[in-house]
């Protein structure tokens, strides 16, 4: 089988390996001449772990390949799937769908036999009706299909999210292209990988209802966090006795300084203008968004009250940038938020993470000193804010971190360490509703 990933980003990168894995043969075309030539090169532009090995195997055995051309591939194409960025449209909060868009106008004029056009962005309700109407206008003559198939993709865990996923959702209104779609992921039969098939608008509101829900679930517990401090509680256990019941579960009730990333933020937003264009509300989506802004500014509180209630002039040594472990992603990270007002205040940062800081120097202001090393970022300064929990940060040296900082203020945004264990190591130590 055939395909086509236009856009070799995050989730073009990611899902036309994996479908290279499964023995399709795949053509990823991308707009960014340096991206492909970095991809020839084999150097891959994100950070995903084992995503270099799988890349190359793929193209060593002649399955992946790489371009800029769409004449050269879609005319043979099965399917061509549409996996161009979608971000927060300025002004309105609306996804921007111009990419999308310019995809489908490009990939019209290259039709030949019977396709499937798969959207695999993130997409508004009724966005592949507008690509069908797109496309049937640039080419009359085309024979084709257009289907919705979001992805469910963790980065840091985005090869097992793909190879073993919960469920393959797929938008089709035709038998044709719904037999297409389930032969292509025909290999995931062998782990009996679930398919749910809809209709086009059941498709593309299942990703975004399902993202705002778990961006709900964490506005929860992380409001409960808030709460739990001023009530003596301690939010694991609290955590732990929701979780425990199989209507809730455990997953996403985790307090920390506010979610983050490419997806929450954005598809969050997203949800509530669709919402609003449709004369309805989602009420508690927004709720959730507000919750999260909230959360992040009052961490800047609780660093500021760890602190004696002033940061200037204080040297604050920051573990982790990324909005989360295993990626090199800065998109709405919570650092974004929470650094530039303690720089503003007058503090002095010194920062490390194992992949966020070249993309971290982009977007955080001047003043904020980048180390390669973790304890050399932590020498000198008045206390330790732990950002992000990456795995090298879960059993610091503590004696040794003790030994290095001026003060021995230890402020974990991610609950990580147990406040015994600090006391013990001689910290002040601060935490997230406990």
């Amino acid at each position: 089988m055939k395909v086509v990933m236009i856009g070799a980003g995050y989730v073009g990168l990611v899902s036309g390996t994996c479908f290279a894995e499964f023995g399709a043969q795949v053509t990823c075309v991308d707009v960014d001449q340096a991206k492909i030539d970095a991809l020839h090169a084999g150097r891959i532009p994100i950070y995903e772990p084992g995503l270099d090995d799988m890349v190359a195997r793929n193209v060593r055995e002649g399955r992946l390949h790489f371009s800029t051309n769409l004449a050269d591939s879609v005319p043979e194409a099965d399917l061509v799937f549409i996996a161009v960025g979608t971000p927060t449209r300025r002004g309105d909060g609306h996804a921007d769908l111009q990419y999308v868009y310019a995809a489908a106008k490009d990939v019209a004029q290259h039709l030949r036999d019977y396709t499937v056009i798969v959207d695999k962005s993130t997409v508004p309700v009724g966005t592949a009706r507008h690509v069908a109407r797109i496309i049937r206008e640039e080419n009359p003559q085309a024979d084709f299909d257009v289907a919705s198939n979001p992805e469910f993709l963790r980065e840091g865990a985005a090869i097992a999210d793909f190879t073993h996923p919960d469920r393959i959702v797929i938008g089709v209104e035709s038998g044709r292209a719904e037999q297409r779609l389930r032969a292509l992921y025909r290999p995931l039969s062998l782990i009996e990988a679930p398919i749910l098939a809809t209709n086009l608008e059941s498709a593309e509101l299942i990703k975004y209802a399902s993202n705002a829900f778990l961006a709900v679930k964490i506005s929860f517990i992380n409001e409960m966090s808030g709460l739990c401090e001023k009530v003596g509680a301690d939010v694991h256990a609290v955590a732990k006795g929701m979780g425990m019941d199989g209507r809730i579960g455990s997953k996403f009730l985790h307090a920390g300084p506010g979610y983050g990333g490419s997806c929450f933020p954005k598809d969050t937003l997203a949800l509530t203008r669709i919402a609003q264009e449709h004369g309805t509300s989602v009420r508690i989506v927004e709720a959730a968004v507000e919750a999260n802004g909230a959360q992040k500014a009052r961490m800047v509180r609780k660093i500021m009250d760890a602190l004696g209630g002033d940061v200037a002039g204080k040297r604050i040594g920051i573990l982790g940038l990324t909005f989360k472990p295993e990626t090199d992603d800065m998109r709405d990270a919570p650092a974004l938020a929470i650094l530039p007002p303690l720089l503003e205040k007058g503090a002095m940062i010194q920062a490390h993470d194992p992949q966020g800081m070249e993309e971290a120097k982009h977007l955080l202001p001047e003043g904020v000193a980048y180390y390669d090393d973790a304890y050399a970022a932590l020498d000198g300064v008045d206390a330790l804010v732990l950002l992000t929990e990456w795995n090298e940060y879960r059993n610091l040296d503590l004696p040794r971190i003790a030994a290095a900082m001026q003060g021995k203020v230890f402020v974990d945004l991610r609950n990580v360490y147990e406040a015994e264990r600090l006391a013990e190591a001689g910290f002040a130590y601060t935490c997230v509703g406990r």
